[in-house]
């Protein structure tokens, strides 16, 4: 029974963190080399990464991109990665 209690804490932490962190069906995930502090750089650097992917890309302005004709809003979130901060980046389908 015990087994089983921990086997299941186990999988929903799983599940969690990976919700958390945006791995979901249409969200795109980019991990950055650099940190960005400045949004209009953030979303530039941004850009340039989905771009150098082969997407077609448009900034629209307050954390909104259009790739490839679908709209996906920017949400940024700070994981800590053996005492480094990362910059993980979630562009989530409109």
């Amino acid at each position: 029974m015990d087994f089983i209690y921990v086997l299941l804490m186990l999988i929903a932490g799983v599940l969690g963190f990976n919700w958390l962190m945006g791995y979901r069906n249409q969200n795109i995930t980019l991990d950055l080399d650099e940190r960005y502090i400045d949004l209009k750089e953030y979303a530039n650097a941004v850009k340039a990464e989905l771009e150098s992917q082969g997407k077609e890309v448009e900034y629209k302005g307050n954390r909104l991109f259009v790739i490839n004709g679908k709209q996906y809003h920017l949400i940024e979130r700070n994981v800590s990665m053996g005492g480094v901060p990362l910059q993980h980046t979630i562009l989530q389908k409109v």
